[in-house]
């Protein structure tokens, strides 16, 4: 709400977007159940049934094979989708058709046990990301779910029955059910029903009698069953009260709250609260509200401030600060949105005179409050306690007077130049003048003061009888009696203007350092420059040092040990061995430590745990630059939102590591698993080649026919060359990944270089027509004429493995002006988009070929060979069928301009 009653436009329009959005899913309504045999399953069938009986399309998407006859004759008459069958480990298990259900798409579908767990294979992995899905596609779902199924509850069942459910889900489904139905029965009725065979077999029930359905067990799980659903009524009552603007409060549960300031008292209104609250068993806050005129309060104020309300942390309250102009009207505000129905302030001590001057705190409120109850209590009665109004308003100083009372003089001897052309009436707008100043430089006091002498002043200097405070004109009364109330109500107004602008900077310099450290630690990639972050944004708020310590791997066996992170360039700052230990202890434990708390306060640090999905990823310590200075309730609230900030983006920090990592372990093992692949087929077979047909050699040679030993001796040339490869390239891999390997550039001629490769593999392209196109007045190119022919020949046998055999091979060679282009084509299936992307990557083969390919290193030998002659290297599918694999590299300027001028040189010369 706005302050003058009508609802915030921005939260309306929120709410009318996220009805929409509730409007185009699926309802889900949530059978929900203390233990197993309650009864959920037969009351989601009799609540189907009644909804097929109005016309509803009900469809029963999966029930539980439970031996209940009552239960399976509820089930009659209702479509039923059939179920999925998923083989697993021998057994066939029966599971919802999420996608039949999504096709027949009925207006609602029936789904037994919703924390249940799918069998591996299908889509997911819990049924309720199935119900979900369907939610989604606008299906109403009803389902059923028991107390232990929970996951906040989870580890409160197990202490409780002793055993651990593994299947549960997340209460954010829970919680966002349209509808909870709770099914209840009485413990001893459930156990009768057990009795009688109605939940389990015989022998099942009496184990579970004996052990998990004992009377015991069954009356903490009702319970906890009955508190659940009651939370997830009051917080339906809440959004219902959000959603239409309902102000008023709705007493379904005590909830209290008590009004704290930095009063000697206030912990003892915090400890009566809590024992109302024992006995009442409802929540309760503790609240402090700041004005303009609390914006500074002294260092004793603060200190007791922050006491009170840790205690009330302590103690099981929700502490909060407010910000505001008006205390009553902070206050009915925050009660109104937490539904607060009870409210505990202190007995004010101010004198009465105070009270008819200023107004009464506890009387404005008990005046506006409402529906709510007013509990006032007794502080202690000292002459030091000071009332909530006014008890840390900072004092002007003495020097405030004097230049008020200087500025006064010079309005005095203004208005004696002006006496003789103006009314004395016009005189009171420049004491007015005057006050407005006094009051927005110097504050109230100085304000009030200058009232108060200004009036004086008019009277004694500019009133006839002159130079004295008689008057003549009893007119003039009037006349100081308006200066005096304007003059007062100016000095107050522009007080409180003065000091709501100075609590709104206040509060935009929160907002700015916040902003800004956000906005940098997106760009902080590591631990260290999130520390740089840190100690840039935090010690400049909170005048002090800063330090960011993060866990070591820990060793077994070893306590976990902290890493103190300075940002580089910035000289070592160790924290003392006694503030080390502190911090240990609020790593370990997860809470704040050290100065100004009840842990270990004797540390100059303070330390604030940095907490991630319930984690502890780091600690944030600051020592202030003045050690005696103390930390307020508002600065350690803006250090804890600080330390949000770090924690979430030490968790991105810590995740993209582990991302990285993951991604390094995963590539290792791939290329441990392509090399251990590559070594056993490209060794291995190479040799058993050999060693059959050297064997069979020494065995039979003697008696084998001509024919047959020189088929065998063509074989072990055969294998040995194909094993020279692989071993070739092998080494050249290594080398080219150590940089051991740097091009020996001369003037070559790349026709000489193909025909050299060529000749090598004269067996292997016997039965082929291999076409050679270079222009005869070719220029010389410089490359390494070895490592060129290496790629060349990787090239010449790819073409020869990824082609059908009889196909042709084309070699071609071209210049441009600064390069020289090399291709081999063949022509057999091509490559596609996804190949091109991988083919010369390190141990990849063609899916197609794996069989009959390498080890997956020609192409990438190639590439690496190419890229240190400083060219590139590329694939491209032929027009027709094949692939082309072509290759640049710069030719240089040559000597000559071609083969034959070359020839000529060296004939000169010689």
């Amino acid at each position: 709400m706005s302050s003058d009653g009508r609802p915030n436009p921005d939260q309306l329009l929120a709410r009318v977007e996220a009805e929409e959005a509730k409007n185009r899913r699926g309802k889900l309504k949530i059978f929900f159940g203390a233990a197993p045999g309650v009864g959920k399953t037969f009351a989601m069938l009799e609540a189907g049934r009644k909804a097929a009986k109005e016309g509803v399309d009900v469809v029963v998407g999966y029930l539980e094979p439970h031996a209940r006859p009552e239960t399976q004759a509820l089930a009659l008459g209702l479509d039923a989708l059939p179920r999925k069958e998923v083989p697993y480990r021998g057994q066939t298990l029966l599971e919802l058709d999420l996608a039949t259900a999504l096709a027949r798409r009925p207006a609602l579908l029936l789904v037994d046990e919703l924390a249940h767990t799918n069998a591996p294979g299908l889509l997911h992995a819990k049924r309720y990301q199935d119900v979900l899905d369907l939610l989604e596609a606008g299906i109403d779902v009803y389902s059923t779910v028991n107390v232990q199924h929970l996951e906040s509850l989870n580890d409160l069942v197990a202490r409780i029955t002793g055993i651990v459910v593994r299947e549960t889900i997340p209460d954010s489904i829970f919680d966002q059910a349209d509808e909870i139905a709770l099914v209840d029965i009485a413990p001893d009725d459930l156990i009768e029903r057990l009795r009688d065979g109605k939940v389990y077999i015989a022998q099942q029930a009496q184990r579970a009698i004996k052990n998990y359905f004992t009377k015991g067990n069954l009356i903490a799980l009702r319970e906890l069953a009955l508190r659940r659903s009651a939370e997830r009524v009051e917080a339906q009552m809440d959004d219902f009260r959000k959603a239409h603007s309902i102000s008023r409060i709705m007493p379904a549960s005590e909830r209290l709250l008590v009004c704290v300031t930095a009063s000697p008292s206030a912990p003892r209104l915090v400890r009566a609260t809590k024992r109302m609250a024992t006995a009442l068993r409802a929540q309760w806050h503790a609240v402090y509200v700041e004005t303009p005129a609390h914006a500074q309060p002294s260092g004793e104020d603060r200190d007791r401030l922050a006491q009170t309300l840790h205690l009330a942390e302590q103690l099981g309250g929700e502490p909060a600060t407010l910000f505001g102009a008006d205390v009553v009207t902070e206050l009915l505000r925050f009660a109104s949105e937490s539904n607060a129905t009870k409210i505990i302030v202190g007995k004010p001590h101010q004198p009465r005179w105070k009270e008819l001057l200023r107004g009464s705190f506890v009387n404005e409120l008990a005046r506006r409050l409402g529906d709510i109850d007013l509990y006032v209590i007794s502080g202690d009665a000292d002459a030091r306690l000071r009332a909530m109004r006014g008890s840390s308003q900072p004092r002007a100083s003495w020097r405030a007077y004097l230049l008020a009372a200087a500025l006064l003089a010079a309005v005095t001897g203004i208005g004696f130049e002006l006496s003789g052309r103006l009314q004395p009436i016009n005189l009171v707008m420049l004491y007015l003048l005057a006050l407005v100043l006094v009051a927005a430089r110097w504050g109230r006091g100085p304000a009030i003061f200058a009232t108060i002498a200004s009036v004086a002043a008019f009277d004694f200097f500019f009133i006839a009888p002159y130079w004295n405070f008689a008057v003549s004109d009893t007119e003039y009364l009037i006349t100081f009696g308006v200066m005096l109330v304007t003059g007062l109500t100016i000095s107050t107004l522009t007080n409180r203007v003065r000091m709501q602008a100075q609590a709104a900077g206040q509060r935009e310099r929160r907002t700015a350092a916040l902003f800004s450290m956000s906005r940098d630690l997106l760009n902080a990639s590591s631990a260290l420059q999130t520390a740089a972050t840190a100690a840039r944004h935090i010690s400049v708020t909170f005048d002090g040092e800063v330090f960011l310590l993060i866990p070591k791997p820990r060793k077994p066996m070893r306590p976990v040990e902290l890493e103190v992170m300075l940002p580089i360039g910035t000289p070592p700052q160790p924290l003392a061995d006694h503030d080390l230990a502190v911090a240990s202890w609020a790593f370990e434990n997860g809470e704040v430590a050290g100065r100004g708390t009840d842990t270990l306060p004797s540390a100059d640090t303070t330390f604030f745990p940095l907490r991630a999905n319930d984690q502890c990823v780091g600690l944030l310590g600051v020592r202030p630059a003045k050690l005696g200075a103390f930390m307020g309730a508002d600065q350690r609230q803006l250090l804890e939102t600080f330390a949000g900030q770090l924690a979430l983006n030490l968790e991105r920090i810590q995740a993209a590591e582990a991302a990285d990592r993951a991604q390094v372990a995963i590539a290792t093992e791939r290329l441990r698993n392509s090399l251990l692949s590559a070594v056993s087929h490209d060794l291995r077979t190479p040799l058993a080649t050999i060693m059959g047909a050297s064997s069979a050699l020494v065995d039979r040679g003697d008696t084998m026919e001509l024919a047959n030993r020189r088929e065998l001796a063509t074989s072990i040339y055969s294998e040995t060359e194909r094993l020279n490869s692989f071993i070739a390239n092998l080494l050249e891999m290594t080398r080219l990944e150590a940089g051991a390997m740097a091009p020996r550039r001369e003037w070559h001629s790349i026709e000489e270089s193909i025909g050299v490769v060529l000749s090598r593999f004269t067996r292997q392209l016997a039965d082929r027509l291999v076409t050679t196109h270079v222009d005869p007045e070719m220029p010389l190119a410089s490359f390494d004429e070895l490592l060129i022919q290496q790629v060349l020949a990787n090239l010449v046998e790819n073409a020869i493995k990824y082609s059908p055999n009889l196909t042709p091979i084309d070699i071609s060679a071209s210049t441009t002006e600064s390069d020289l282009v090399v291709e081999v084509a063949d022509r057999g299936k091509g490559i596609t988009t996804e190949e091109a992307a991988k083919i010369f990557d390190k141990f990849y083969r063609a899916p197609s070929v794996a069989r009959r390919a390498g080890a997956g290193l020609g192409l990438a030998v190639c590439r690496g060979i190419v890229e240190l002659h400083g060219g590139r290297i590329w694939a491209e599918n032929r027009v027709g069928n094949g692939a082309a694999i072509r290759f640049s590299i710069p030719r240089g300027k040559a000597p000559t301009t071609s083969r034959a001028g070359a020839a000529n040189d060296l004939l000169s010369q010689s």
